[in-house]
């Protein structure tokens, strides 16, 4: 793979920030910061690829240095939450994007910026342009903590086209807003 197969068609970040929940005001303010890219499938027009793995290393890490800061500086918070996504366009396969997201040259990327020690929970799907998903976040040192368990919805108008790949991160300064679920095994 090329340089220029390599080069983003799009980066984008979103920020949202919940200040009322139950009607009642949310302190601190919860912010969730997501922070993606859309490049062209590495494996478009090829048919299927047995051996996906040259071209997911010669693009994991790099993916996951260019997002992992801008989430970090986009949260503009300690980070609490966190998770991925991998969205293919309708001619490529969900395993050319779940091979790139699970891969530790993409995410200890995420991890390292975050100083996180759990798996980046993960959403992989193939859609059109602008398909809507769901990107699930997890507390980012303790799975089991429940306030953390929320999902974030996403969507980018134009994007990803068939044969493109929409990678993303997202990161959360803190569990739900107003959450009141006892803890793990106390239910």
């Amino acid at each position: 793979m090329s340089t220029a197969e390599l080069t983003p068609r799009k980066i984008f970040t979103i920020v949202e920030e919940t200040v009322l929940e139950g009607g009642r005001p949310v302190d601190p303010v919860a912010r969730v910061a997501i922070v993606g890219t859309v490049f062209p499938n590495p494996w478009a027009g090829q048919g299927f690829v047995e051996d996906l793995l040259p071209g997911i290393n010669s693009v994991a890490s790099d993916l996951g240095a260019l997002l992992a800061p801008r989430v970090m500086e986009a949260l503009d918070a300690p980070l609490e939450a966190y998770g991925k996504a991998a969205i293919v366009g309708l001619n490529g396969e969900v395993e050319h994007g779940s091979g790139i997201i699970h891969n530790l040259r993409f995410g200890d990327h995420f991890r390292n910026a975050a100083n996180a020690t759990t798996l980046l929970p993960a959403v992989e799907k193939r859609g059109p342009a602008g398909i809507a998903f769901d990107i699930p976040l997890k507390h980012f040192t303790d799975m089991k903590i429940r306030s953390h368990h929320q999902t974030v919805e996403v969507r980018v108008a134009d994007a990803p086209h068939a044969d493109e790949i929409l990678i993303a991160l997202a990161g959360a300064n803190r569990g739900r807003p107003q959450q009141r679920l006892a803890e793990l095994g106390q239910d």
